[in-house]
């Protein structure tokens, strides 16, 4: 999957039926750069050639599931600010839509921390298992940013009060919290034994029947994120030039505080 002599980001491997796809970028803890994201894309089109794979098995080595946009790489992009965000935003809807598209049910297992674009790809998979080592957070709006993209899936999956709290607020929470809000199917003591069971669920199931029946329920998900997609990248650009993003990035790389926040009461 990765280019001969590149570094492996993202490895594959079949056991009991599944494919099993492991995020392995933990130097910047498993965030979506360009080479994780290649090599993702090849991992899912593995998985959906793969006969002896049922279901897809999204996982992560490392604390982290996923840290969102590699803004270290963000900030060292050549060109124009807009248009860097812009391709950037095209390339990781290419990403949720290959989740969402994908012919074997995705499950996302999770024992790590979640953040911003990593939340889009646990709410991009079909189902989705958390351990109890797991966080989630919305963070973009402490960096001045918006979850634009990734605002289709995630309003697919989580009750329109609590995604309002979670956007709005950037805060973080437990597993027990992503299952009751929706965003996760299962919050799990014991991950790997989880996913053994939910895997050993689809082993009756045709291939064909589950592939039609993914097909109804991503159509409109699909049909949102298509219709949106260019409008929502249009977002991101914008964001991308303005003062308070520059500034959010900038404390978020020196570990401090941004200019806009608030000392507490």
């Amino acid at each position: 999957m990765a280019a001969e002599g590149a570094q492996v980001l993202v490895r594959y491997e079949v056991s009991g039926g599944a494919a099993r796809v492991t995020l392995d970028s933990q130097h910047n803890r498993n965030a979506i750069s360009t080479a994780l994201v290649a090599q993702l894309h090849a991992a899912l089109d593995r998985a959906a050639a793969d006969d002896d794979a049922r279901v897809v098995v999204l996982g992560h080595a490392g604390g982290t599931f996923c840290a969102g946009a590699d803004l270290s790489e963000a900030s060292a992009s050549q060109g124009s600010p807009e248009a860097q965000a812009a391709e950037r935003t095209r390339v990781f809807l290419g990403l949720l839509r290959a989740i969402i598209s994908h012919p074997k049910p995705v499950i996302a297992a999770v024992d790590g921390h979640v953040r911003a674009g990593g939340m889009g790809l646990v709410a991009a998979c079909d189902l989705a298992l958390a351990g109890p080592a797991s966080t989630f957070a919305l963070t973009e709006v402490r960096l001045g940013l918006a979850a634009a993209m990734i605002s289709v899936p995630l309003a697919a999956r989580i009750t329109s009060r609590d995604l309002s709290r979670a956007l709005l607020t950037g805060e973080k929470f437990d597993s027990e919290h992503a299952r009751r809000i929706g965003l996760l199917t299962e919050a799990v003591e014991d991950l790997e034994a989880a996913v053994g069971d939910l895997v050993d669920a689809f082993r009756p199931c045709s291939p064909q029947g589950l592939a039609e029946n993914k097909a109804l329920l991503a159509a409109p998900i699909l049909a949102d994120l298509d219709a949106r997609g260019e409008d929502l990248a249009g977002v991101t650009a914008r964001l991308f030039t303005t003062a308070e993003v520059a500034e959010g990035m900038t404390a978020f790389l020196e570990r401090r505080p941004p200019s806009w926040a608030t000392p507490d009461a």
